[in-house]
């Protein structure tokens, strides 16, 4: 099942993607998509809803996030051998962990802002977890249990203020707009093997990022299990897993940051594509 928010920022509608690849609204069966419909009873009473007895919206206008009301969004850093290796830093012993604000999210079409005073912003393709059940202190073994599905993450960073300007990487990482989540959320039963899943991304149609999930260092049930020992993981709560090689700052000879009128494009497979343009930051 692909779950879906379509609409207007601060409006948006819950819908469910079918399999014919229309887009039916989910207004009359759940108010939004968010964690109460991701627990394992309410995705339960969605999968018996015939698709056909939804209203397919024609025009869906702006695809939102995903996800509404994600009450954390956290992040893993370095988690990809290769990224480690492009980026010069040694394989972590422990997941890194840092949280992004989650006002950084928005919808996978939105424009990207690039902050004042930056001059290197930056993109990570990732895959996202999504928790469907309270977590806290779970077995490895059973990390798979507290996952809803998953989504496509572009974790847009700002190397300078992430690396450069002291403290914890959260400020690199929380600009409006650097958090796209989705187009969908896929439940997991249409994800057999989150180790084996392909992802891309293209900067003006180059491709700059193509790599895999089976690269990770840290597993999808090794991190939920892990984060679950230092917080409670809430229903809606978001997990991006890290990003692989082909990142701007890791170019040779010269790092390749964004700049405003470019176009970002990404995928993550069985999970959709992102498209974004690049635009000044607003007030």
């Amino acid at each position: 099942m692909k779950l879906l928010r379509y609409g207007p920022a601060g409006s948006e509608k819950p819908a469910l993607l079918d399999e014919e690849g229309n887009v039916r609204d989910l207004s009359s069966v759940i108010s939004d998509v968010d964690g109460r419909s991701l627990t394992d009873d309410a995705l339960a009473s969605l999968k018996a809803v015939d698709p056909g007895s939804l209203p397919i919206v024609n025009e869906t206008g702006r695809i939102g996030p995903c996800v509404a009301n994600v009450g954390k969004l956290i992040c893993i850093g370095l988690n990809y051998s290769d990224h480690a290796e492009e980026t010069g830093n040694p394989i972590p012993k422990e997941p890194i962990v840092f949280m992004k604000a989650t006002s950084s999210i928005c919808g996978p079409n939105d424009d990207i802002e690039i902050p004042r005073s930056s001059v290197k912003t930056d993109w990570e393709v990732e895959l996202g977890v999504v928790i469907g059940k309270r977590a806290k202190y779970v077995s490895e073994a059973n990390a798979l249990d507290y996952v809803a599905g998953y989504c496509a993450v572009n974790d847009v960073s700002e190397r300078e203020f992430q690396t450069e300007r002291s403290g914890q990487w959260v400020k690199g990482k929380s600009h409006d707009t650097f958090a796209p989540l989705g187009p969908w959320m896929v439940t997991k039963d249409e994800v057999p093997d989150p180790q084996n899943v392909s992802m891309w991304l293209d900067v003006d149609g180059h491709r700059f990022q193509d790599g895999s999930t089976k690269t990770m260092i840290f597993g999808v049930q090794e991190i939920v299990s892990y984060l679950s020992n230092f917080m409670t993981l809430e229903p809606g709560d978001i997990i991006s897993t890290g990003t692989p090689p082909g990142v701007g700052m890791g170019q040779k000879p010269d790092p390749v940051y964004l700049k405003v009128g470019q176009e970002i494009r990404m995928g993550v497979e069985g999970l959709g594509e992102q498209s974004q343009k690049t635009i000044a930051a607003r007030d």
